[in-house]
């Protein structure tokens, strides 16, 4: 009798630790971006600083700083499109802007920083997940051949007028896209992380606000923040009013204005807690 009840408690043993035992060699499930999404592994990168620069009062260039983005980075591999920003109109969650007469799957344009910001508060509640504009460091990051080629010709500070022609004919020279009308995701190829048209014809929104900045003294001291202004990124980077829709009607605050403004957006997923820093 003693025997079997032993017998027994050994048997009620192994039941309960080789689950345990399963448990602890089960691989993890490896993170996975939505679907229509990348998911970026964190990195460092040099980093063109946005925004206007003066060091003792005259214009100066932005300083190129090296900068980490501490986790994975989940952003839309394309651009949003007509099609999927008509669906938000027709929720009427989505202020109504000019939708293309054809194919509607091609990149929304002709919308405003409140436009694309409605589009990511709808689609958040949609699915579930936090969708946002990027910050201009994580567009930077994400378009990664473009990160850090923020460099202007050295030119005399003393006037301003010139700093300002010295900005406009480096972005000219760049050269804008030779089609201007938007054209099917994929149309200007991928870059080195997978994004799709990060240089086409369409600038993107951030959200990232225009900022003045002094370098007097070594220190990088912030004399003026603007929300009413924000960065935009795409063949080069500008700065536009939030609320305009067609940059050829005015609103560029410095340098050649883009060709169409669109938006892509990052999304916050629970799965980014898995990439530590």
């Amino acid at each position: 009798m003693l025997i079997a009840l032993k017998l027994k408690a050994l048997t009620l043993g192994a039941a309960t630790v080789t689950p345990l035992l399963v448990m602890a060699f089960t691989p993890p499930v490896a993170p996975k971006a939505p679907e229509g999404a990348l998911m970026l592994t964190s990195g460092a990168f040099g980093y063109r600083v946005a925004g206007d620069f003066s060091l003792d009062g005259k214009p100066t260039t932005n300083p190129l700083q090296r900068i980490k983005i501490p986790r994975a980075l989940v952003v839309m591999k394309n651009q949003v499109t007509a099609a999927e920003y008509a669906r938000c109109m027709a929720d009427r969650a989505c202020p109504r802007v000019a939708l293309p007469a054809g194919s509607r799957d091609v990149p929304i344009v002709g919308v405003s920083w409140h436009d694309a910001t409605a589009y990511a508060q709808w689609i958040s509640k949609k699915t579930g997940l936090t969708h946002r504009l990027p910050t201009d460091e994580e567009w930077s990051y994400a378009a990664a051949e473009r990160a850090g080629d923020e460099t202007l010709p050295v030119v005399d500070p003393a006037d301003p007028a010139k700093a300002w022609l010295a900005r406009y004919e480096a972005e000219a020279a760049r050269g804008q896209p030779q089609v201007t009308t938007p054209q099917p995701a994929g149309t200007f190829g991928e870059n080195s992380k997978g994004l799709a048209d990060v240089a086409g014809n369409v600038w993107e929104w951030t959200d990232s606000c225009f900022l003045r900045v002094s370098l007097d003294g070594g220190r990088e001291r912030v004399t003026n923040t603007n929300c009413g202004v924000r960065v935009v990124e795409g063949a080069h980077r500008t700065y536009m009013t939030d609320f305009i829709r067609d940059p050829r009607t005015g609103g560029c605050a410095a340098g050649v204005p883009p060709s169409n403004l669109g938006f892509r957006l990052v999304i916050e997923t629970k799965t980014r807690l898995a990439f530590g820093s």
